[in-house]
């Protein structure tokens, strides 16, 4: 029986939400009552963990399950060794940097040295390296919109969704790094072992999810 890791938070409504779609029934994770982290789906067919978004790609890594739901930043953040399987097309949002309203412009404007607030503290190095800026990055966990506010730092990169807490902050976005939506991914040796039974599931949620994919695409592209 194969494994899925499922996310906790703002991917795991969707996740479950989909994959009921393909004959998979974990929704007693929705439940609020329900404190078990390990279930089969009601049909029996696969088994679910419950796990905080960051650590899924760690389970998948190190085989404790053969396939996860996971957004793009974590992937991006964690560089995991994972096969990367479908682009599931839900949960879009950007990692972007961020400053009060009225300061910088661009990213490139910011001073040297200055301080960078983030949770993603790999994707927030990489990016102000690619620049060539050096920046002092404050690994953040909570609410990272407070670096500016409190003038702890010049500027923050973090997920975006609406945009409404940056908004309601005073903070305004000056670039974006990229787009993050939930994807697919396994285990490689688990991917070649089971490869028939990985790839039936595979297919299955790519043709559910590709019109969505494509078209979260479109809507990216055109800013």
């Amino acid at each position: 029986m194969l494994t899925v890791a499922l996310p906790k938070g703002a991917l795991l409504r969707e996740t479950i939400e989909l994959l009921q779609q393909v004959g998979l029934d974990f929704s007693a994770f929705l439940d609020s009552s329900n404190r078990q982290l390990q279930i089969c789906d009601r049909s029996g067919t696969m088994q679910g963990l419950l796990v905080r978004a960051q650590d899924v790609p760690v389970y998948v890594e190190y085989g404790q399950a053969q396939l996860g739901i996971v957004g793009y930043d974590v992937l991006r953040e964690k560089q995991p060794t994972v096969a990367q399987l479908v682009d599931l097309g839900f949960g879009y949002c950007r990692m972007s940097v961020a400053v009060k309203q009225g300061t910088y412009q661009r990213a490139a404007d910011l001073p040297a040295h200055c301080r960078v607030a983030s949770k993603s503290v790999r994707c927030a190095r990489e990016y102000f390296h690619s620049l060539d800026l050096p920046v002092e990055i404050i690994p953040l966990y909570g609410s990272v919109e407070l670096g500016p506010i409190t003038d702890m730092s010049e500027a923050i990169v973090d997920l975006v969704s609406t945009g409404r807490t940056l908004r309601e902050n005073g903070l305004v976005e000056i670039e974006k790094l990229f787009d993050s939506t939930a994807y697919l991914i396994a285990h490689p040796l688990s991917y070649r072992l089971n490869v028939d039974e990985i790839h039936d599931w595979m297919t299955r949620l790519r043709n559910l999810t590709a019109p969505k994919a494509s078209e979260l695409t479109n809507q990216s592209e055109l800013g």
